[in-house]
């Protein structure tokens, strides 16, 4: 078959120069944009090696498995997992979230705790399994005026009503909070004698901070491969240590024992792998290993502080942050007197071609703490290691002459 140049100075229904002149902070939604080595391994895959991985005995196909156990390995060694925990891919963190939560057992003395941070991918699942299981569901103590856990009551309620599961996120969505994710999950492990099922929503910070899974005493950690990770959509998954047990919740085709309507058991990857997603993360890896995990978690905090300094001198805005400024990083909520959020949004976007969330982010407990949750939401800007220092200033100042009317 003939190849031929495609023609890249146009893509379907709009022109990349239309976009040019946007400043985008919505990297908590998405980080935009991506490392170099992410596009060219992207491309390169697409053009080179788009079949079907795991269903061929031919060369192109083994090569595609080759490079979906690379990326395994290479996840693996970015946590420092060793043969305990293997690496399972979703389409995205929902997807994980569903497989996770869909193939636990629960019962209705079950004690699930989560903290008010989380996410609707474990909120509503959770949700529809306690509609059928009615298992009890317990939020971690919040210390609400400084937008911190807190571990004193944590420990004590553990103590008092031991947990069956934790759900907890690392960092959160909404006030870019970092979680004392440790000193949970070694409270919950002691509490339940070890017995408590404990999974760690990671999908704001791998990448965005060193992760040490010998540290951290989870049975799944859930990561998102086009947020901090850098990756583009479509590729995602799960750390899971080999004691925990998932029933079969998706099934479908694995390219193994196809004659039987059994799923095989222990497959937790049914459908057929997306392989450019797997080469947008491999190349996304690379990247964050040649940076330095902690040098791009420098350079947020430098970005987000410069963010948080300068909205500060705006008139009639509040920041929802957590009082200890050490454990926070990339997501700044606020609200603006005389303003819904939707409406401060707005006119970032007509106004001034600023891209920033609005709403409640898709997080339903922390709302009632922060008092907005009449009002409309937050407006939350995120940063990414891509974001300008000019790009700040010119936001700063928008939401200043906004605040201004």
């Amino acid at each position: 078959m003939e190849k031929t140049e495609q023609d890249t100075g146009s893509c379907l229904w709009f022109h990349p120069k239309d976009l040019e002149d946007v400043i985008y902070l919505d990297n908590a939604a998405t980080t935009y944009h991506k490392p170099e080595q992410v596009y060219r391994a992207m491309e390169q895959v697409s053009r080179c090696l788009s079949v079907n991985a795991g269903r061929g005995s031919y060369a192109l196909a083994q090569t595609a498995s080759e490079g979906i156990e690379a990326l395994r390995r290479e996840l693996a060694d970015f946590i420092q997992a060793g043969e305990e925990t293997e690496v399972v891919f979703t389409p995205s963190a929902t997807h994980a979230f569903n497989q996770i939560i869909g193939g636990m057992t629960f019962c209705s003395q079950d004690r699930v705790y989560v903290s008010p941070f989380e996410h609707n991918a474990v909120m509503r699942t959770l949700y529809e399994r306690q509609l059928s299981c009615g298992f009890t569901i317990e939020e971690l103590p919040l210390n609400v005026e400084k937008l911190e856990i807190d571990l004193d009551k944590c420990e004590y309620l553990f103590h008092q009503k031991p947990p069956t599961h934790v759900f907890v996120t690392q960092i959160s969505n909404v006030t870019g909070y970092l979680l004392p994710l440790e000193e949970i999950l070694t409270l919950a492990k002691k509490a339940s004698r070890e017995k408590a099922l404990v999974v760690v929503d990671g999908a704001q910070a791998l990448g965005l901070i060193e992760v040490d899974s010998r540290k951290l005493p989870f049975d799944a950690y859930v990561f998102a491969g086009h947020k901090t990770l850098y990756a583009p959509f479509g590729i995602a998954g799960f750390y899971k240590r080999r004691g925990l047990r998932l029933g079969c919740f998706f099934t479908g085709g694995t390219g193994s024992d196809s004659l039987s309507l059994a799923m095989p058991k222990g497959n937790l990857e049914p459908g057929s792998p997306n392989m450019i997603g797997v080469a947008g993360l491999y190349g996304a890896v690379q990247f964050i290993k040649e940076a330095k995990v902690s040098a791009l978690y420098g350079q947020e905090k430098k970005l987000t502080m410069q963010l948080i300094n300068g909205l500060r001198t705006v008139n009639g805005i509040r920041l929802y942050l957590p009082e200890n400024m050490e454990r926070h990083v990339g997501i700044v909520s606020f609200s603006l007197a005389g303003y819904e959020a939707g409406e401060v949004g707005m006119l970032l976007d007509e106004e001034y071609h600023i891209a920033v969330r609005t709403g409640y982010h898709c997080v339903p407990l922390i709302h009632k703490y922060l008092g907005e949750a009449n009002k409309g939401g937050t407006v939350r800007m995120s940063v990414s290691y891509f974001t300008a220092p000019e790009e700040i200033q010119k936001a700063v100042a928008a939401v200043q002459e906004i605040g201004e009317g």
